[in-house]
């Protein structure tokens, strides 16, 4: 067979594969908000802010509107947003030395995002981290299968997402301003969160430094692409329709980082993901080994087979890329808690970070 047949047969495996895992995963994983009788964020602190009257005009620009310290350095930020037309919660990890600007990573969560916090935080090790590196850290809060972009309308359960706007264009400016951010950053996501992190990117070239992107997949255009993503809204009750439209709506190829991948030319890029076979994390040591096993591993086959697609079209398209493609490793938090020291390098190398 010659290396282009090779290599087309590879993609409609790899294509099966994700379909298969990914959806599978989603629908056995997903527990949807609808079943308990309450759409996302009802009651919590991401909804709207009861110090804001709702018949105040919206500003014209996001502010901040109140700061909430969970240590000296580990901040809640409450941010009035004008696209999501409510008060949004990030919580911010400031450096040690703060006598000098420094970069932003912005660190995106995963399918079942809470408004408790981010699981970068709470099960990822990133304070832990990123506690000597001279950095300032954005946790997304919220946004459960919501892909960190903007949809096209609000949706009943999942309720008004308009993340890349606030991503994008509303929260950078506040962060350098308020808390001495230099203008460059870079992106980190997991999941739901590595395919939205590299869509971001994507749709705007030049605005970060670097992304790393963790056990997602990158075809939203494609049909494997779009059956994994509308299992993942369903699973928290939501209308993929509301997101991209119906099944032919240019929106799906517009957020499809594998046909967009030349706008990622120019940014440092760290992509990992695992077989999908059990590993060091999936032994009797850990009381989810089971779940991880089960169900995890079929998700991170499909992860596995989007990421080895990627890497080869950029590497086709000569577009560098650090890529980590383990033997061993399920769709779980122990694995992404370990990435974190090898993506690393990459991300600090282009944010300037020593």
């Amino acid at each position: 067979m010659s290396g282009m047949g090779r290599r087309r047969t590879w993609r409609r495996v790899a294509g099966a594969l994700a379909c298969a895992a990914l959806s599978f995963g989603a629908v056995v994983l997903g527990v949807s908000p609808a079943v308990a009788g309450a759409p996302i964020g009802s009651g919590s602190s991401d909804g709207p802010d009861p110090k804001v009257p709702v018949d105040n005009p919206r500003p014209v620009v996001a502010a901040l509107d109140r700061i909430e310290p969970i240590t000296d350095r580990w901040l809640r930020l409450f941010v009035r947003s004008p696209a999501m037309g409510r008060t949004v919660q990030v919580q911010l990890l400031l450096p040690a030395d703060r006598s000098r600007p420094r970069p932003t990573l912005y660190m995106l969560d995963g399918r079942s995002a809470s408004n408790s916090g981010n699981n970068w935080s709470k099960q990822g090790g990133a304070v832990k981290f990123f506690a000597d590196k001279n950095v300032n850290v954005v946790f997304t809060v919220g946004g459960p299968a919501g892909y960190y972009t903007d949809w096209q309308r609000a949706d009943p359960v999942l309720g008004n997402n308009k993340w890349e706007t606030f991503l994008t264009s509303e929260l950078p400016p506040l962060i350098d301003q308020r808390f001495e951010g230099n203008g460059r950053k870079a992106l980190e996501g997991v999941s739901m969160g590595a395919e939205a992190a590299m869509m971001l990117a994507m749709r705007h070239p030049g605005a970060y430094r670097a992304v790393a992107a963790h056990s997602g997949c990158y075809a939203m255009g494609s049909e494997v692409g779009q059956a994994q993503a509308r299992a993942v809204v369903r699973t928290y009750g939501g209308d993929p329709d509301n997101m991209f439209g119906g099944g032919a709506d240019p929106d799906w190829l517009a957020h499809d980082v594998m046909t967009h991948a030349d706008d990622l030319r120019g940014t440092a890029l760290f992509l990992s993901a695992g077989s999908g076979l059990p590993g060091a994390f999936d032994g009797p040591g850990n009381p989810d080994a089971r779940t991880s096993v089960v169900f995890g591993g079929p998700l991170e086959t499909g992860a596995y087979a989007c990421t080895m697609a990627l890497a080869d079209r950029l590497w086709r398209m000569k577009i560098p890329a650090t890529t980590d493609l383990r033997p061993v490793g399920t769709h779980s938090w122990p694995y992404w808690a370990a990435e974190l020291p090898r993506a690393w390098p990459t991300l600090a190398g282009a944010l300037g970070v020593d």
